[in-house]
């Protein structure tokens, strides 16, 4: 089970995004929270998302090289 540090408002979770030169509003957060996309907690009126999801929001994608992949998976885009 999660420590309660671990649960985060949305103008938090605004906060850790805007560090990073994210800027989303605590109310697109909540829209997150409201439709699935990241778990969250209501209580007394107030919802809460994880901290770990929000900074997994901040993660780089992961890059692949090209010489890393199978080379049969082009092979249509070159005929």
């Amino acid at each position: 089970m999660p420590a309660a540090s671990d649960w985060i408002t949305l103008a938090e979770a605004a906060d850790i995004l805007r560090a990073a030169n994210v800027h989303f509003r605590p109310a697109t957060i909540g829209v997150w929270a409201r439709t699935g996309r990241l778990q969250s907690i209501k209580l007394g009126g107030r919802r809460f998302v994880r901290r770990g999801e929000v900074r997994a929001l901040l993660v780089a994608p992961r890059r692949v090289r090209a010489s890393d992949l199978q080379p049969a998976l082009f092979e249509e885009l070159r005929r």
